[in-house]
């Protein structure tokens, strides 16, 4: 007897017609059945927002008699199909089967020795848009709020990457420094990674010229990285590094913008008193003190 395999990820709140369709049609063919769902090395992403437990049940809610298999996800189309023959011939010695795959099919990438079939889709239903749908809605009921609580606790923590540019000038002799709206207080210009950004170089450019305008200077050297103290991150598990370059200024004039709001040239032979009189933000300390090692201690 030939068991009918279903490959699909189920990546939706709930079953949709489209689903229950792939369903009752390998169903018509064969009387056992068998799922096997995708499972993303991403824990907790928009693509693949919902765990294999999650799947399994809202799946077995309106088909308890289904069984349902997980599949780790893997680089090589070779060996994930390997794997999945494996999978299935180690669940059901002896058995032959039939693959099944609906939009977005497996179909494409499998190499394994299993017959495979893909159905049309007949439903318009679309798990990208019902997720979509679901992210705009927000309930008062305990089972939403705990559902959140759940995402965020089977998520991995998370380094959040951001970039410092220390720019010099008059043979670094001076540093240019900015202060934020909601700090009186001197610091590097930089921000975030962006997921746009290609490396590390292209966001710390990118966040100089947002922050000081367009300013010509050198090119990039790599200073150092360092868990940054930010006092939003404290208390949380997730947690900032940055990583500092340094760059000479060359021409033009420095405007403050984005949400800088204030820059200066300040003596780099100052830092140290700047430090002193707290007149640095403190998550910036540590770095400024290796640049201070570097490039005034050495040369004085």
């Amino acid at each position: 007897m030939t068991t009918g395999v279903i490959i699909a990820r189920f990546q939706s709140p709930y079953l949709h017609e489209g689903h229950k369709n792939l369903i009752e049609r390998v169903q018509e063919k064969h009387a056992t059945l068998v799922i096997v769902l995708g499972i993303s090395p991403v824990s907790g992403s928009r693509r693949n927002p919902y765990d294999y437990f999650t799947r399994e049940r809202m799946i077995k809610k309106e088909y308890p008699n289904l069984v349902v298999l997980p599949l780790c996800d893997h680089p090589s189309d070779e060996v994930w199909s390997s794997q999945l023959d494996q999978l299935l011939h180690n669940t059901f010695q002896h058995g032959s089967f039939v693959l099944y795959g609906s939009r977005d099919s497996f179909v494409n990438y499998y190499h394994g020795k299993i017959d495979t079939v893909e159905l049309p889709d007949i439903s318009p239903a679309n798990a990208t848009e019902l997720r979509q749908q679901l992210s705009e809605r927000v309930s008062e009921s305990l089972e939403f709020r705990a559902g959140i609580v759940y995402a965020y606790y089977n998520q991995y923590t998370k380094v959040y990457p951001t970039v410092d540019v220390a720019v010099f000038r008059n043979e670094k002799t001076e540093i240019l420094l900015g202060k934020k709206a909601n700090s009186n207080k001197w610091r590097l210009v930089g921000g975030y990674v962006d997921p746009e950004d290609v490396s590390y170089e292209v966001a710390a450019k990118r966040e100089l010229q947002e922050e000081c305008g367009e300013i010509v200077v050198s090119a990039f050297s790599y200073e150092l990285s360092h868990r940054v103290d930010d006092w939003r991150y404290r208390k949380e598990v997730d947690k900032i590094i940055t990583t500092v370059y340094s760059c000479d200024f060359i021409s033009g004039i420095p405007k403050a913008q984005d949400d800088i709001v204030a820059l200066d040239w300040l003596a780099v032979d100052q830092l140290p008193v700047l430090i002193k009189q707290e007149k640095i933000t403190e998550e910036h300390i540590p770095i400024f003190e290796k640049l201070i090692e570097k490039y005034l201690l050495v040369h004085s």
